[in-house]
């Protein structure tokens, strides 16, 4: 049993406050409504995944080394000056400045509140609970994404405009930022205290096995991360179709539609990630839950393109709210996994390790979909890009022989 302490009430709350950006369910369309081709929107994308590719390993080693909350504290500081940056300013070069900002702060948290809370458990001796804790946790950021939706699509509504979504994203992260400075210390004193053990990173990449644990988590998130924001047009598209709304301009007309879709696509990622340890039970091997599922996330989108090409829009936007599911069921069980070959005193730089080479697979395939995506269409592009995705499976599927799991 889950014991709901003051902490984990504040791990609740960082996750929740972290997903109210606003901006999220219209950051495509705010691109494209300001006249930038998929191909430029997919070059932003870019930089921000190469700032975070290119500072990650080194903030995870800062946070293992300084303390991983202060490395969260500045991580939120980076991404209200990216915020700040895209409200006030308004010119590609200056998105260029707000992306790299983002990136920092993607980089400064990616892997580093993670550790927080398996340091935490290790604290209490509730290693053993990692899947059920992490999974109740992530899912209190579902449904702040949730929340986030219907916000969001309040303010677009009532002012005709995408671009104050990113001003109203600034008060959940300042308020975050306190909370993130009021964790104990001791969490951090925990990783300090502990013997240096002779353990060299880069030894767990000497085995097959655990390079196919990384590439499998770090392709399907990084597949995920490129898709997801494709669903922005194809609901737009929707919106455009339905037979409500007729007097409404396009920008509420969308709203309304983005907002209702988003809202409940994130209430049933919430419920997945709550339970994604029973997810595990029924499979009975993490190795097998993330292989079945990598597959089925390349199937559904696959099949979003094909029934987009045909402008059956209602039958993507169901394919991408399983997709969506699908990746919070995903994500606990990949955190565990690598928990498993990770020593803990690595525990940041070695999930750090992981979301670099998400960012590195991001930062390739974000341009390649904005240009298919511009020359034949949304639909052939995720097509094309899924079954492509599908041809790699047989080079990064995971052993379900697999020692360090856990039966």
């Amino acid at each position: 049993m889950i014991k709901r302490d003051i902490q984990f009430y504040k791990f609740a709350m960082y996750g929740f406050l972290k997903n109210l950006r606003f901006f999220e369910p219209f950051l495509i369309l705010f691109f494209r409504d300001i006249g930038l081709s998929f191909l430029q929107i997919g070059l932003l994308f870019t930089i921000r995944e190469a700032v975070t590719n290119v500072t990650e390993i080194p903030t995870g080693i800062l946070a293992d080394s300084v303390g991983r909350r202060i490395t969260m504290v500045f991580s939120m500081i980076a991404y209200i000056c990216s915020f700040a940056i895209f409200f006030f300013l308004n010119s590609y070069a200056w998105f260029i400045v707000a992306m790299t900002f983002f990136g920092l702060g993607e980089s400064l948290r990616s892997g580093t509140h993670k550790s927080l809370i398996l340091s935490y458990l290790r604290m209490n001796d509730w290693e053993n609970q990692k899947v059920a804790y992490y999974g109740l946790t992530r899912s209190y950021s579902q449904m702040g994404s949730a929340v986030n939706s219907l916000i969001a699509a309040f303010l677009v509504f009532f002012y005709g405009d995408y671009k104050i979504v990113f001003l109203a994203a600034l008060i959940p992260y300042i308020i975050n930022l306190v909370n993130l400075a009021t964790y104990p210390k001791a969490i951090d004193e925990e990783i300090r205290e502990k013997k240096p053990q002779k353990y060299s990173f880069l030894a767990t990449f000497k085995s097959v096995d655990n390079i196919k644990i990384y590439l499998n988590s770090s392709l399907f998130d990084a597949f995920f991360k490129t898709v997801k924001e494709y669903l922005q047009p194809i609901l737009a598209s929707l919106a455009l179709s339905l037979p409500f709304f007729v007097d409404m301009n396009l920008e509420k007309r969308t709203s309304v539609v983005v907002g209702i879709c988003y809202f409940f696509i994130y209430i049933l990622t919430s419920y997945a990630s709550k339970n994604s340890y029973l997810f595990v039970e029924k499979t009975k091997k993490l190795s097998l839950a993330l292989n079945v599922t990598f597959i089925t996330g390349m199937i559904l989108i696959l099949m979003a393109g094909f029934f987009n090409v045909f402008s059956l829009n209602i039958i993507p936007v169901i394919l991408f709210l399983i997709l969506f599911v699908l990746q919070n069921l995903r994500r606990p069980l990949n955190v565990s996994l690598i928990s498993d070959i990770i020593p803990p005193e690595k525990l940041s730089t070695g999930l750090s390790v992981e979301s670099q080479l998400k960012t590195i697979f991001i930062a390739v395939f974000s341009p390649i979909l904005g240009f298919l995506a511009d020359k034949i269409g949304v639909g052939w592009a995720l097509f094309v890009f899924s079954a492509f995705m599908l041809l790699l499976y047989p080079m990064i599927k995971i052993s379900t022989k697999y020692e360090g799991e856990k039966n």
